[in-house]
């Protein structure tokens, strides 16, 4: 089994250069699985535009948690859960609503319940919802936009879960204290 590479600055192709060397300026190291998507430039940045598009969406801080949240565990990534973790850490996100995220609990209110069933169903049906999914959405106060949105973030999580996967990508020292494991 041949193992993938984990590019630096220095190792890395010229394309994907400047967008380690903007991760090294904005967190101060080039996370694994940045490291691991170098390879293919044009991968680094789909998913670098993916996050950034995402994170601009309708969705709150704790909204985007949710859904990134509930791809991440439904995908069983060791990667992304403990760097989303330290991701609504930084953005604030009260960490009993991550926990629950991560330990499959319920939320802690009837709207962000209601993110989470939907993405989670949008996952395991491929986006094959029933109307009656779609409505119970709606009802909690979401609408076509927030679907739309939903799909984005999934776009970018199957991107990097897929990746981390297929590389078997290390945890990196600053996602550490939140390894997580599925439950069984």
């Amino acid at each position: 089994m041949s193992e993938f590479k984990l590019h630096d600055v220095e190792s890395a192709p010229e394309q994907a250069k400047p967008i380690l060397e903007g991760s090294l300026q904005q967190m101060g190291a080039i996370p694994s699985l940045y490291a691991v998507m170098a390879e293919s430039p044009e991968l680094l940045e789909a998913y670098t535009k993916l996050h950034g598009y995402f994170t601009s969406t309708s969705f709150s801080a704790e909204e985007l948690t949710v859904v990134w949240q509930t791809i991440n565990v439904e995908h069983n990534c060791h990667f992304c859960v403990p760097a989303h973790t330290a991701i609504a850490h930084s953005m604030k996100v009260d960490p009993e609503l991550t926990e629950a995220l991560r330990n499959e609990e319920p939320m802690p209110t009837a709207k962000l319940q209601a993110l989470h069933d939907f993405t989670l169903s949008v996952v395991r049906k491929r986006g094959f919802v029933d109307d009656a999914e779609l409505e119970a959405f709606y009802a909690a106060g979401y609408a076509q936009k927030q679907v739309l949105e939903i799909v984005l973030g999934l776009s970018q999580k199957v991107i990097s879960n897929y990746v981390n996967h297929l590389a078997k990508t290390p945890v990196d020292e600053m996602f550490q204290p939140f390894a997580w494991t599925k439950k069984a």
